[in-house]
């Protein structure tokens, strides 16, 4: 399993206009084959900045996701409302057995 985590800092006028693009699109985002959990995280401190964080099956699945029309859509309805350039991190759990 991959967890993608993306770090989005939007302009403070445009956060409604990326909540209505996230809340209209999460459920296809979420059935999107392969991704099996999707949440969106705001900072406590900075209430324009938000998260994604994503369960993907493989690094196939995501990249499949990444090269779709969905993320192209919903991707080209984001990136205009952001105020700076976005971090992304794709990582995998680890257990540490004692």
């Amino acid at each position: 399993m991959i967890i993608r985590i993306v770090k989005m800092t939007f302009e403070h006028n445009k956060v409604e206009q990326f909540l209505e693009v996230f809340h209209s699109s999460k459920h296809l985002i979420r059935g999107f084959q392969g991704c099996s959990h999707l949440e969106l995280l705001n900072d406590i401190s900075s209430p324009n900045i938000y998260f994604t964080y994503s369960h993907w099956a493989n690094e196939e699945s995501l990249n499949n996701y990444r090269n779709s029309e969905l993320f192209k859509t919903v991707w080209g309805k984001t990136k205009i409302l952001f105020s700076a350039k976005t971090e992304a991190w794709s990582v995998t759990q680890k257990v540490i057995l004692e």
